[in-house]
């Protein structure tokens, strides 16, 4: 880059001059971008030092930076959303007032890596073998870094943050989880290993409840800590992973205080007939409803949205870790529990006011280990109406999950009728762009599958057909994601979510009292025998037959029929059509000689 006339020129002896007076209509274009590392590395005049501390401007260096350049004029480095508001303007009055000359152009464009890069240079990665300490002067600069990349996830509504150190690179990498996808924004690419680090350390100090004085890569670690964005506080549960080639730190967020109030279970993905039966079953008292799913399934969701729809006149008691939804009428409590269970006394505590406390309905957030087990059958058997979640991979499976070694409730309690009142299973699954969806028949031209192999028109074509076979429907409704996406869709310039307009709840239930088979199947370990027989009926049937059961993949179908989701991402979510056809086969070829294969037990679960 050439040099360029300078200007904005005050001397030192320049007394009794007018003040330096900005442009007024300062426009982003007066500015240039610096794309990479290279690009820094070329500028001329180069790149001397920050200079910001002699503004007293450290607390911006995360978006702000004053930089020193060779020639000793100065320039102003910011991130893009940074480069025109009044703190800019503002900083270089400082720069002018105190007889420093700007550089042509004053302002540069950077990203967040690439600005930290300049505002904090680090070290080597060889320093990450053990527990850190980090410098005071570094430690605002990355508290603010950290806070960009909350903010950042909250504004695309991400539901984690994932930090992975490799310690044998230079660089490290941001993740999001963002609609059920692992992403990597351009934004925040090229992250120094060492910066990354040493961020963690800093952001450790302010964890709670964490096992550990300093954030310790070498050990697992976790805890939470509160941050505020938008005037919203945020919780932000940590947890870090001692991998072999340095920590993964996953950082669940949750926006504290998300009102449920105006949204139902049809606003979040739910059929009619899934609808009609969870209402149905609400006008019953006591047992359990338990939402079930993988982690990032959406059950909290469901579940404080089912709360928000109980009348006034009946009383409502939370206990949550953390509360992440506000329920109205509901009295919310949150238990913090972590690694150290140095209060097992509290739950315990909180427990017994509970049952004190004349509730007719409770929410345990969560049944997981030993203590939420035993808080569940305890609460269960008293007759109030609890509503909880469980990690499971399907309806099917949450007894036989409740009765595990790890949680500890009791056989007898989960066969006995009117115990589990309703089950529920749920995940999310991509939901298509209603502007720019293309018909499933654009496939018939070929193209590639979700995960980039090659297809030809044909084998789409056997593809489609194979649908059409297994559930006796027309596919002539369906439609697909259309990759290029449009102005109505995608999140932050991400590709992966190109032609995408958040997701959909696709879910099963199993209402034991309607289904006497399947408790049978519970206390005989024969559920895989029930499932069976359940896909034979809706193979006898067909999909649209409203008396046979549906699994969360056939309701998938029955989405994707109403051009909803995309059907490859049922297979995402499930399994490929190609084995529900194999799994039709083995249970029709069962059918003759009364045996149900192993096989189809998995397959339907």
């Amino acid at each position: 880059m050439k040099k360029k006339k300078r200007l904005f020129r005050k001397s030192l002896s320049s007394v009794g001059r007018p003040a330096y007076q900005l442009p007024e209509h300062f426009h982003v274009t007066q500015t240039e971008v610096i794309h990479d590392r290279a690009s820094l590395a070329r500028l001329d005049p180069g790149v001397l030092r920050a200079i910001s501390d002699e503004f007293d401007a450290e607390m911006l260096l995360a978006r702000l930076c004053l930089v020193l350049l060779s020639d000793h004029t100065v320039a102003l480095f910011a991130l893009a959303e940074h480069v025109s508001g009044d703190q800019a303007d503002e900083l270089l009055r400082r720069v002018v007032e105190k007889g420093y000359e700007l550089a042509c152009p004053a302002r540069y464009v950077l990203d967040a890596p690439l600005l930290l890069s300049v505002a904090e240079p680090t070290g080597s990665a060889d320093q990450l073998s053990g527990p850190t300490v980090v410098s005071r002067q570094s430690r605002t600069a990355l508290t603010d870094a950290f806070q960009d990349l909350i903010e950042w996830g909250v504004q695309h509504h991400a539901s984690d943050l994932h930090i992975n150190i490799h310690t044998d690179r230079q660089e490290s990498e941001i993740r999001y989880t963002i609609r059920g996808r692992y992403v990597a924004p351009e934004r925040f690419r090229h992250m120094s290993t060492v910066m990354l680090a040493d961020m963690l350390s800093v952001v450790w100090m302010d964890v709670r409840g964490g096992n550990g004085a300093l954030f310790d890569p070498r050990t697992e670690q976790q805890g939470s800590l509160l941050r505020q964005v938008d005037g919203c506080d945020v919780v932000i549960r940590w947890a870090s992973l001692a991998a072999d080639t340095g920590p993964s730190v996953c950082l669940r967020i949750l926006v504290r205080g998300v009102n449920v109030t105006g949204n139902d279970l049809s606003s979040l993905g739910y059929l009619p007939d899934q609808v009609a039966t969870i209402s149905r079953a609400m006008v019953a008292e006591g047992g359990a409803i338990v939402f079930a799913g993988t982690v990032g399934s959406g059950k909290s969701t469901s579940l404080a949205t089912l709360m928000a729809s109980l009348p006034a006149d009946r009383k409502v008691i939370t206990i949550e870790d953390p509360v992440e939804y506000s329920i109205p009428n509901a009295i919310q409590n949150t238990v913090v529990r972590t690694l150290h269970e140095a209060q097992p006394q509290a739950y315990a505590a909180k427990l017994r006011t509970l049952k004190r406390s004349a509730m007719t309905d409770v929410l345990l957030g969560e049944v997981r280990d030993h203590e939420t087990g035993q808080a569940f059958m305890d609460l269960t058997s008293s007759g109030v109406n609890v509503y909880t979640t469980v990690h499971a991979g399907a309806a099917a499976l949450v007894p036989d999950r409740l009765a595990s070694d790890f949680i500890g409730v009791s056989q007898h309690f989960v066969q006995a009728p009117g115990m589990l009142r309703l089950i529920i299973f749920q995940t999310l699954v991509s939901r298509l762009c209603s502007q720019c969806s293309l018909p499933a028949s654009s496939l018939l031209k070929g193209g590639a599958t979700l995960d980039g192999r090659p297809w030809t028109g044909a084998q789409w074509a056997h593809w489609l057909e194979g649908i059409q076979q297994i559930y006796q429907v027309d596919t002539t409704p369906m439609r697909v994601r259309n990759p290029q996406g449009c102005a109505s869709c995608g999140a932050g310039g991400i590709q992966a979510l190109k032609g995408y307009a958040g997701r959909t709840v696709v879910a099963e239930i199993i209402e034991p009292a309607l289904q006497p088979g399947f408790l049978h199947g519970v206390q005989n370990k024969s559920v895989g025998t029930w499932l069976a027989q359940q896909a034979q009926r809706l193979d006898d049937t067909g999909l649209q037959h409203n008396d046979a059961w549906h699994s969360a993949m056939d309701n998938g179908v029955r989405k994707a029929l109403a051009a909803q989701i995309d059907p490859r991402d049922i297979e995402r979510h499930f399994h490929s059509f190609e084995t529900r056809m194999h799994q039709q086969r083995s249970m029709r070829q069962a059918a003759g000689t009364n045996l149900i294969p192993a096989s189809s037990v998995s397959g339907q679960l």
